[in-house]
């Protein structure tokens, strides 16, 4: 019986840059060249991506003569596999490009070449034919969790969800507890697209709730920039986040940021967009010390996760902007406990909130919390609502994507990763109250 056709699907474990292509070009004459290549890439079942990093003999092959051949290895079996395919263009920007510029880092500073190796385009090649030319010499080892049997639990998990604070948890336990993650955070995008904040954690000593990294900031801000999963499975010096943590820490000195949580010395990391049609709404980033922990089944299987999560999520914050959502009634505040006054002080600059001089929170969530305070303090409040607080004027929230459920949650793990004698309960749909355990003394610093 003949056997059947193979296509790139077939050989995605090859891709994985363990073991280095060989690459076989002719010019324009004939004359052939074999080099080898850092980076495939694969694209889908019929096209691949070859890293442009240099003009040099096999580039200018390529351009006067698009056919090539490669030679790929499986890294867990050996089997050799011949790979015919024709060129059909370069890419310079846009997800293709970008993804395989981050693993390019990656590959780069494991092998001590960063200062060498760039990225000048993606090339995009289109699969001819796939030919096994050396019959595997080890069977495949068992690679863990079965992705799909996994992926059906942690969907089940995440939709038993009721609210966006329940969906952040159990996506979180479904990661680790169903796909043997130890290190994993969910980060949620800001209202003004350019900076995402950490909601919740797992596997590291401080959760890093609230802490922020730039979109286009290495492997998260680049997933989120890019909306495209982004796996790096060498230790990376240039796409770590040991230069994202000593950078909060310095901050941190400053009183004015969170740590982000992550690994000193990650081997293997993972991102992945949450994004729900046009709308992108976080990223969820996993990581291990061991590198080649992720595979292109985990990729998947997390991004189709990932694709649930924030359906899932925008249908919450849809929930939370109901017309019936009314503002809550000034109800009477509960007495304050004993105790010395709780010192918090705001700053109106950039939002920042001080309890008793340690810093909490900034920005939007830092002005929410200022304005619970003072209506509490003034009004004898406790009882509020997420409608009132999107007509606030003094919170300038805009008028469509304020993410201020996530703004809420974020602020309500604040305070209790804080154990600060604050907190915030929900009371139903829309609507929550301000618990003071202490009497407040505040105090606000202008502009």
């Amino acid at each position: 019986m003949p056997q059947a056709a193979l296509d790139v699907d077939a050989i995605r474990p090859c891709l994985e840059g363990v073991i280095p292509a060989v690459m076989a070009t002719c010019d324009a004459d004939g004359t052939p060249n074999v080099t080898y290549i850092s980076q495939v890439e694969y694209v889908d079942a019929r096209h691949i991506a070859l890293s442009f990093q240099f003009f040099n003999k096999t580039r200018r092959n390529v351009l006067a003569n698009p056919v090539v051949e490669l030679i790929v290895v499986h890294p867990a079996t050996g089997a050799m596999f011949r790979v015919a395919a024709r060129y059909l263009r370069t890419e310079t920007a846009g997800p293709l490009f970008e993804r395989m510029k981050a693993k390019l880092a990656g590959i780069a500073s494991h092998t001590g070449m960063s200062g060498v190796f760039r990225l000048r385009g993606a090339d995009l090649y289109e699969v001819d034919a796939i030919e096994l030319v050396v019959a595997p010499r080890h069977p495949a080892p068992r690679a863990g969790p079965h992705r799909l049997t996994a992926l059906r639990r942690a969907a089940e998990r995440v939709g038993a969800a009721s609210d966006l604070a329940d969906l952040v948890e159990h996506l979180l336990d479904a990661v680790v507890e169903e796909f043997g993650v130890r290190h994993a955070m969910l980060l949620m995008l800001d209202a003004a697209g350019e900076r995402l904040y950490t909601v919740g954690s797992r596997g590291y000593g401080r959760s890093g709730v609230g802490s922020e990294i730039p979109l286009g900031e290495g492997v998260i801000g680049v997933a989120a920039r890019m909306r495209t999963a982004i796996r790096i499975n060498h230790a990376t010096l240039e796409y770590a986040y040991g230069r994202a943590m000593r950078e909060g820490l310095a901050a941190q000195a400053l009183e004015r940021a969170i740590p982000l949580p992550g690994l000193a010395e990650p081997g293997s990391q993972l991102a992945v967009p949450l994004a729900c049609g046009a709308q992108l709404l976080g990223v969820l980033f996993v990581e291990s010390p061991q590198e080649l922990r992720f595979d292109l089944d985990d990729e998947d299987a997390l991004s189709a996760l990932a694709a649930q999560v924030a359906a899932l999520a925008r249908g919450f914050q849809a929930c939370a902007e109901a017309p019936d959502d009314e503002p809550a009634a000034a109800a009477p505040a509960a007495s304050p406990g004993a105790g010395p006054p709780l010192r918090v002080r705001h700053y109106v600059a950039d939002g920042s909130v001080f309890l008793d001089d340690d810093y909490l929170i900034k920005g939007v969530a830092g002005a929410i919390l200022w304005k619970l305070l003072d209506e509490h303090q003034r009004l004898g409040r406790s009882e509020f609502s997420n409608r009132e607080l999107r007509l606030a004027p003094e919170l300038r929230l805009p008028e469509v994507g304020d993410n201020l459920e996530a703004r809420l949650l974020l602020l309500t793990r604040r305070l209790g990763d804080r154990r600060a004698p604050l907190r915030i309960e929900r009371t139903g749909r829309g609507r929550f109250r301000l618990v003071v355990e202490r009497p407040l003394q505040l105090s606000a610093v202008p502009r």
